[in-house]
């Protein structure tokens, strides 16, 4: 793009859009010059306070915007189809988690990017989080031995009586479809491809419809064990969302500090300071428009967009039936192979 500023819009400007919005003023050459909204008192109110242009319609936006890449904000239902709209447009397109509600969509809207010759990326924003990737580095270098277990909570009294997420028509579940995909994803991210799964579900407190307390387990190929607790029920009051066991130590990453220490001593080694969400999100957006520049690679390949819902339709199948299933390994070749970055700026 050769020092041209990428122009990015955004698509739903809810909550999480606000999130974006910050972490893109601080991020030289990368402008958020658009947004839409079917709403369009919601869409004038964040592109106000965003000193952006305004859209109740996407294809109107991108006909006129010319835009480099799109953020996808809106309820999982939506994902595909505006995702696919904007693919049509050759435009590149970071969409937040989950990818899609069912392996179907995120198989054709995996496939729409590679007919269209666009970046498509999940937003996964504790992949970005310094602490979680120095973690990884850690357990990588075996300094608390070989790894045995990881636990990882997300656990939030939030109401969601009247919130889009406890919707399974728009959301395709509950918790577990909702903070389950970061979760799965972190997962993922230390142990590489998940063989199994398992799901215990605790009593619905919130809504018959969907499940707002789980228990995920999940082993990878060589056994290793992952957990992840998910509620919008409760709050377990822990300073850590992820913790990693290894034969010589434990690695503990923290919401305020993270640090390690080894079976060899008595003493804490801190690492880090926590978790900083505008950060985590500058962090991905940086990563998405500089792939899109042909700087670098996707961090989110879309082979990892498609194999988290993998991951959570067995999770929910699991669920059902109360037993192991194991991850159908679905991910084509085509996909694992996709361009991760654009070879020529545009």
């Amino acid at each position: 793009m050769h020092g041209k500023a990428v122009r990015l819009g955004l698509v739903g400007t809810g909550a999480i859009s606000h999130a974006y919005a910050a972490a893109v003023k601080d991020i030289d050459g990368v402008v958020l010059a658009s947004a839409c909204d079917s709403d369009a008192e919601a869409a004038k109110k964040f592109a106000d306070a965003a000193n952006c242009a305004t859209y109740t319609n996407l294809d109107r936006m991108l006909s006129v915007e010319k835009l480099d890449g799109i953020v996808v904000c809106t309820p999982p239902a939506t994902h595909e189809a505006l995702a696919s709209t904007a693919m049509e447009y050759g435009t590149h397109v970071l969409c937040e988690k989950p990818l899609a509600i069912d392996v179907q969509s995120a198989d054709r809207m995996a496939a729409r990017a590679i007919r269209n010759n666009v970046l498509l990326t999940m937003a996964s924003k504790f992949r970005f989080v310094d602490d979680v990737r120095t973690a990884r580095d850690l357990a990588a270098s075996g300094i608390a031995g070989e790894v045995v277990l990881i636990e990882n909570a997300f656990t939030s009294s939030v109401n969601m009586a009247r919130r889009w997420n406890s919707d399974p028509a728009i959301s395709g579940g509950g918790v577990l479809i909702d903070n389950g995909t970061h979760a799965v994803d972190i997962l993922r991210f230390f142990l590489g491809q998940l063989r199994d799964v398992k799901v215990f579900e605790g009593k619905r407190l919130q809504s018959p419809r969907v499940e707002d307390t789980v228990r995920l387990f999940a082993r990878n190929r060589e056994g290793v064990i992952g957990t992840s607790d998910l509620s919008w029920s409760i709050n377990k009051e822990l300073d850590t969302f992820l913790r990693i066991y290894g034969t010589e130590g434990t690695i503990l990453v923290g919401w305020k500090e993270s640090k390690y220490r080894l079976r060899s001593s008595s003493e804490w080694t801190v690492f880090g300071t926590g978790y900083d969400k505008i950060d985590a999100f500058r962090k991905q957006i940086v990563n998405f428009t500089d792939a899109i520049k042909g700087e670098a690679d996707l961090e989110v390949t879309m082979a990892d967009a498609v194999a988290s819902i993998e991951v959570i339709v067995a999770a929910y199948e699991a669920l059902r039936t109360s037993q192991w299933k194991n991850v159908s390994s679905l991910v084509e070749a085509s996909l694992r192979t996709a361009p991760t970055r654009m070879l020529e700026a545009v």
